[in-house]
């Protein structure tokens, strides 16, 4: 039986939010504890770990998650903050490991799988959303160009690898001084494929507090149509 490991990753400030967005409330219930449950609930994913700002790192974590194995402190940036979350996870061994951004609330079960799934056939995979907007190329103030849309895609989490892909992928990047904004992109330089699979329009993350009251909206909605 295949056994996955995710790692969720909030070590950053939140300045553009105004506030710690990890603990804004959304349907009453802080984002980051909404983000854990997603995972904790999921029949699939069999251990977690959290990696937090130093600040923030203590034992009671672990007492309200019984699949959380590890809380860690992040690196100085989103890099630094995997590797400390790699390395905690590796000690359980996975055959999958996930990557997914701690803003992210509204992940969906049909998500996970999915990722999950396609790192299984192709080493790695990451969600997609098509782009809706014409995309220009800017540069001092003009357009110097238009990007084919159909060639691109908004990219998600959780983003999901073969264990020992991401392991190859991490060490390629520490030894070439490389870090990329996210994990896939340390596969994609070494060569290695990344299974695209459809995201999911509500999978946003939260980034400012305009983000959140769309969450909310969401929330509601769904709520209302379980009535």
């Amino acid at each position: 039986m295949t056994s996955t490991g995710a790692i969720i990753v909030a070590g950053g400030r939140g300045s553009r939010f105004g506030g710690d967005k990890l603990f804004a409330s959304l349907g009453g219930i802080p984002v980051l504890e909404r983000t854990l449950s997603i995972f904790e609930k999921d029949p699939r994913v069999s251990r977690v770990v959290l990696v937090l700002r130093a600040d923030l790192v203590n034992a009671d974590w672990g007492r309200r998650f019984q699949k959380l194995a590890a809380v860690v402190p992040g690196g100085r940036d989103r890099h630094g903050s995997v590797r400390a979350g790699f390395f905690a996870v590796e000690k359980t061994k996975p055959d999958i490991v996930l990557v997914h951004d701690a803003v992210r609330p509204l992940a969906g079960r049909d998500l996970i799988a999915r990722v999950i799934d396609g790192a299984l056939r192709w080493g790695a995979a990451a969600p997609v959303l098509p782009l809706e907007d014409t995309i220009k190329k800017v540069k001092g103030g003009r357009i110097s160009g238009t990007l084919d849309r159909e060639e691109l895609g908004r990219v998600q989490t959780p983003q999901a690898f073969r264990r020992e892909v991401l392991a190859a992928a991490m060490q390629q990047a520490g030894l070439d001084g490389f870090r990329g904004t996210d994990e896939a992109s340390l596969v994609e330089r070494m060569g290695g494929e990344v299974a695209a699979v459809a995201g999911e329009p509500r999978n946003l993350k939260i980034t400012t507090p305009e983000d959140l009251i769309i969450a909310e909206a969401l929330l509601e909605t769904e709520n209302g149509n379980r009535i």
